[in-house]
């Protein structure tokens, strides 16, 4: 309690974060950001551990693709280029999630519920 006093003192604001977190804005955000994350991660390992097991337990791809290069090498070379979109649709999607994150905090401090 007097950590809060002193913080007043010197000009800090103290958040009320069970204000925030019960705000419908913020419900919105974590829902929104939730769902991306869990999406994105399941595309992630459904296509990361398609190679090990399409190449363990069947031969769909040993077909040549170009020339000596079976879709298996395709399919691997594939997996870096996903990984790289993936990390630059994360970032573009993140900067988007901390938008939404200044709004509610914004509106919280307009609202004045933000201070002690």
């Amino acid at each position: 309690m007097e950590k809060n006093k002193l913080k007043q003192k010197q000009g800090r604001k103290h958040i009320d974060y069970e204000s925030i977190a019960s705000s419908s804005k913020f419900k919105k955000l974590i829902s929104t950001k939730k769902k991306f994350i869990v999406s994105g991660t399941i595309f992630f390992l459904v296509f990361y551990f398609a190679l090990p097991v399409l190449t363990s337990y069947t031969t769909v791809l040993n077909k040549k693709a170009f020339g000596d290069i079976s879709w298996a090498w395709v399919f691997a070379f594939l997996q870096f280029i996903m990984t790289w979109v993936l990390c630059t649709i994360y970032v573009k999607k993140a900067a988007s999630f901390d938008k939404l994150a200044d709004e509610v905090i914004s509106e919280n401090i307009n609202k004045g519920e933000v201070g002690a």
